[in-house]
């Protein structure tokens, strides 16, 4: 995560609950990211820029299984939680975590073969400034691939802000939500990269995830985007709760129960990086 976050504390068990649907992005980025160079033949050196729990971290080494795998993360309890899959890996690699903020995250030049990061981004404002360091940080050949949330737009980010502009609201949760224009459009991103002397693929998929239970997208939510929300309001439990139940009410308004789809349908819009650097940046 990144500084922009710091002002939500991280619950990975809520974050896991819908770990599948949430792990299915990083599993086409990584579909599209080709092998990474190995420099004089050693083992590839990759960086997970906001590896949360470290869920999908582990995905890494199972591609590459030779590789020195870190993971990187500013929420203790995200670290606290990734701890589990550290240490040696089957094919000969690593797996370890560390502490950073991806606001001002820069390795030396050529540290690593690959940086990926997934759903992180839109936590950093002005992320796409530090691309120029993050390429420099690839050695040549290297590949820096990510994939962002793109549905700021959508009911369950619209009405959350506006829920915290509304005037009961807005003295306490005034200005705690990321904006509409916190990721880039795919193109926006590719112009940023290619201008860089990437070679780059930019797309963007909406996922329609079915979610089962009550009140599912609220369930969603409660492990990412609401984070700041529920942070802001952690010492007064009658304040959660009245929150809760407007926000719960409009979402559900927003997303009823599809019966012949199984659950409630979920639309949700994601858009993905990968850039392959050639000389130096």
């Amino acid at each position: 995560m990144s500084a922009a976050a710091t002002a939500a504390t991280w619950d990975p068990p809520q974050y896991l609950r819908h770990s599948d649907h949430r792990a299915r992005p990083f599993t086409d980025l990584l579909a599209r990211v080709p092998d990474p160079p190995r420099p004089e033949g050693r083992p590839p050196r990759v960086a997970d820029l906001g590896c949360g729990p470290g869920n999908v971290t582990r995905l890494l080494a199972r591609r590459w299984p030779d590789a020195h795998i870190t993971g990187f993360d500013n929420s203790p309890h995200m670290l606290a939680e990734a701890e589990r899959y550290a240490g040696a890996t089957p094919g000969g690699g690593r797996l370890d975590f560390a502490p950073a903020d991806a606001t001002d995250w820069a390795p030396d030049p050529g540290t690593y073969d690959l940086i990926v990061s997934n759903a992180t981004l839109q936590w950093v404002p002005g992320h796409a400034d530090s691309f120029p360091a993050w390429l420099r940080a690839l050695t040549p050949g290297g590949t820096f691939a990510f994939q962002v949330p793109g549905n700021f737009d959508a009911p369950s980010h619209v009405l959350m802000r506006e829920l915290c502009a509304s005037a009961r609201w807005r003295g306490r949760l005034g200005g705690r939500l990321r904006h509409a224009d916190a990721v880039l459009t795919p193109g926006a991103y590719l112009e940023r990269l290619a201008g860089l002397g990437c070679e780059v693929d930019a797309w963007e998929t909406t996922y329609l995830h079915v979610l089962e239970g009550e009140d599912p997208v609220l369930d969603w939510v409660k492990g990412t985007g609401l984070r700041p929300v529920l942070t802001a309001l952690a010492d007064d439990e009658e304040a959660t709760e009245a929150f809760l139940g407007e926000y719960r009410a409009l979402l559900r308004e927003a997303y009823p129960a599809t019966p012949g789809a199984g659950g409630t349908v979920f639309p949700f819009r994601r858009v993905f990086v990968v850039a392959r650097v050639g000389g130096e940046i």
